[in-house]
């Protein structure tokens, strides 16, 4: 890729040798960078504390042979956003290589040649600045279809939000029913974020798989000397999210044992932990999610009929992804961006072959699989658009089988056309009629673009 002479990044350059650095810096300073020096790893953290940077330079050996190394990981804790390239002497390049397992963007050997050198910091500069347009673009697309991290705009997820807004500021317990994979703890995590108490913990917990005596242990806490390795006093995740949300996943898989010892706690607020008698007030906002049939598994005797409805204060159903195809795009555009953004690399397009096929799915995993699909589609990518291709053998062959049994398949009465127009109006009316944004947040070119604005009679 060719170094764009346009970007200017913030840099920091760190090396003991004064002379050396700031000839590093003055080669850097001419294309226009913003160079800071500082000489030590501790000079280094100060700037790192206190500062922004898009790129940090330091050398490997400093006051001692790994002081370069500790620079690039305290770049990657305090700078998450920023890259590191190291500079090594001949004898260094296993520590150099070393390095770039631990995440640095390159290493160059001295004496260094600072014409490559100037190159290799601006791709790395360029690095920077896609990553943090691909974030605005997925910030975009989320600040106009989403709320809280619910990603949406079709009728089904509306209604999903407006529930969410709706129950959010009370302390109504919350039911958060759906398949696997369709969004629910992101639901519950939206309800504590616009909650009252949003600024209290969020804990999460999950019920499944877990023997009762374990189970009982995590929820409640124990006391020194309860079991056998009891050893200190221990508090559960009800008394740990006090005065915030406690969200319990898959709670249709607790022992019905138990389910007498959880209303207890939900309808006094009294926790007693294991091994004591002592009874502890936990104030917390209780959340709870499944994928089963309550109702039905109340009917069967297998879930207690009190506690269902001590949970189901309000209810809310999160669809499956196949009865929402006309968010698919919007999912994603989102994904692309955000793991083009974590892998540093240009956010490819999106054509629109590879679109339907995406569309057509039915995607029984919902939307955990379509991410996890895009994700691999990404980083198997190796031009500037993902192609037929990069898509999973399931979604092709899915389409196939469609198309064996006489094309009635998984498209049937989707209507693309129309909810392919009604994305890029929604589209350019977000971007404020910004082509270039709309064709990168739909993930087309943009002449393509242009012939579908004329196509769909858009302007």
């Amino acid at each position: 890729m060719a170094a764009n002479p346009d970007i200017h990044a913030q840099v920091l350059v760190v090396d003991d040798d004064r002379g050396h650095a700031e000839t590093l810096a003055d080669a850097l300073r001419r294309p226009g960078h913003v160079c800071t020096i500082r000489h030590s790893r501790a000079e280094a953290e100060d700037e790192l504390r206190h500062g922004v940077f898009d790129v940090i330079v330091t050398d490997l050996v400093m006051e001692h042979p790994t002081a370069g190394l500790e620079v690039l990981e305290l770049a990657r804790k305090l700078q998450p956003d920023a890259e590191t390239i190291m500079v090594t002497a001949h004898g260094d390049i296993p520590t150099a290589k070393r390095a770039l397992q631990g995440g640095a963007y390159d290493f160059i050997e001295k004496p260094i040649d600072l014409v490559i050198f100037r190159n290799l910091v601006q791709r790395a500069a360029e690095t920077v600045l896609l990553r943090h347009r691909n974030q605005r673009l997925s910030g975009a697309l989320d600040a106009a279809y989403g709320f809280e991290g619910i990603i949406g705009d079709s009728p089904a997820m509306r209604q999903v939000v407006a529930l969410v807004r709706q129950v959010a500021p009370s302390g109504i317990p919350v039911l958060v029913r759906g398949e696997s994979g369709t969004g629910k703890e992101l639901v519950a995590a939206a309800i504590h974020k616009a909650s009252k108490r949003a600024d209290r913990r969020y804990v999460t917990f999950n019920a499944a798989g877990q023997a009762e005596s374990l189970l009982e242990d995590q929820l409640f806490g124990h006391v020194r000397g309860a079991f056998t390795g009891a050893d200190r006093d221990r508090e559960g995740v009800f008394e740990y999210a006090d005065k915030g949300t406690l969200f319990l996943d898959e709670i249709g898989d607790m022992p019905l044992s138990m389910q007498p010892k959880l209303l207890r706690v939900l309808e006094t607020g009294d926790v007693v932990r294991l091994g004591s008698n002592e009874q502890r007030k936990a104030d917390v906002r209780f959340v709870s999610a499944t994928n089963r049939d309550l109702g039905q598994m109340v009917r069967e005797g297998r879930f207690r009929e009190d506690l269902y409805y001590r949970i189901r204060g309000a209810e809310i159903m999160v669809p499956p992804l196949r009865e929402r195809r006309e968010d698919i795009p919007l999912l994603v555009n989102h994904a692309v961006g955000r793991f083009a953004a974590d892998l540093g690399r240009t956010r490819p397009d999106v054509p629109q072959p590879v679109m339907l096929r995406l569309v057509g799915y039915d995607w029984p995993g919902n939307v955990r699989e379509l991410f996890n699909a895009v994700h691999r589609m990404v980083v198997t990518c190796t031009g500037t658009e993902l192609s037929l291709r990069d898509v999973p053998p399931e979604v092709r062959s899915s389409d196939d089988r469609a198309d064996a049994q006489g094309g009635v398949g998984s498209l049937a009465g989707v209507g693309l056309d129309k909810l392919e127009r009604e994305a890029i109006r929604q589209t350019l009316a977000m971007t404020a009629g910004n082509r270039e944004q709309a064709a990168q947040l739909l993930g087309i070119g943009e002449r393509t673009l242009y012939r579908k604005l004329k196509e769909y009679g858009l302007r």
